[in-house]
């Protein structure tokens, strides 16, 4: 049945609308990035920058900033910057080792209890950040790191691992058993197996779940602000400090805020296929 014109407008007005819903917050916040300062006060509201500016990238980059004026950031944003890479790269690389060993072993090994500590495992996705807070709060100053790279991405890893070794587990799941079989007639043991003819075939998922613990890491914000208040603060925590008692610096707000979308969304847009593989991976055995 063909569909009617009265359907594909209803489609496009869907598909308009989602696209405004997502790219709009987005468009918004790279045309106020080099708009003057000035002009965020001008009524109407221009949905186009009237004056063109590069001032606040200029700031944030440690360029010019005597000829611009005003308070030196660029050092708090590049230390955040790094910060929000170390961290996040931290965690995806610790997260995806331990899911890809232990969701391995809850394929292909059998030991009692298998399916119910998996179960648990990925239970843990239900509870709520909020509710461990003060314990895991308590145990990071007992072990000294608070403030540490170590102790943040030891937390997005605690918070993502469920995630990934349930990805993982369907991944392996569908991969042929006979080629591990034909290696261990020829002798192979299990790690060799594992490294050498499991994960390069599981790549995709393995690419699937170092994207979404990545994207998740680098987005945090409650957990940045409480357990890394200073020396490895992220640009999640130091953004809104832009906001001040008597002045809203919205020209660093957006343009930070740009630059702190560039690196999810060129991993987003280059690895997008492997993503979706990786998710549909495990969907057909």
């Amino acid at each position: 049945m063909k569909p009617t014109l009265l359907y594909r407008f209803l489609i496009w007005i869907g598909v308009a609308l989602l696209l405004l819903w997502s790219l709009g917050p987005i468009y918004w916040t790279l045309a106020s990035s080099v708009t003057p300062t000035d002009d965020f006060s001008v009524r109407p509201i221009h949905f186009f920058p009237q004056h063109f500016t590069l001032d606040h990238y200029s700031r944030l980059l440690g360029i010019n900033v005597d000829r611009i004026g005003g308070v030196e950031v660029w050092m708090q944003f590049r230390a955040a910057l790094l910060n929000s890479i170390i961290t996040s790269a931290g965690a995806t690389f610790l997260c995806v080792a331990i899911s890809a060993l232990g969701a391995y072993a809850f394929t292909r090994m059998r030991f009692p209890g298998r399916n119910t500590l998996f179960g648990l495992v990925v239970a843990t996705l239900a509870i709520p950040a909020y509710a461990v807070l003060i314990p895991l709060y308590q145990i990071m100053i007992k072990m000294h790191l608070v403030d540490t790279y170590v102790g943040v991405a030891l937390i997005y890893v605690s918070a993502y691992l469920p995630l990934s070794l349930w990805l993982l587990r369907s991944v392996f799941e569908s991969l042929p058993l006979a080629l591990e079989e034909a290696a261990q007639l020829d002798g192979a043991g299990r790690l060799y197996i594992f490294f050498n003819i499991v994960l390069p075939l599981a790549g995709p998922g393995l690419t699937a779940a170092a994207i979404l613990t990545f994207l998740g890491a680098w987005g945090q914000y409650l957990v940045p602000l409480i357990f890394s208040p200073q020396a490895t603060k992220p640009l999640t925590v130091l953004i809104p400090e832009f906001v001040t008692k008597n002045f809203i610096d919205y020209g660093l707000i957006t343009s930070s805020g740009s630059i702190a979308i560039v690196i999810p969304a060129l991993v987003v847009i280059f690895l997008n296929r492997y993503l979706v593989s990786g998710l549909l991976a495990g969907s057909v055995k």
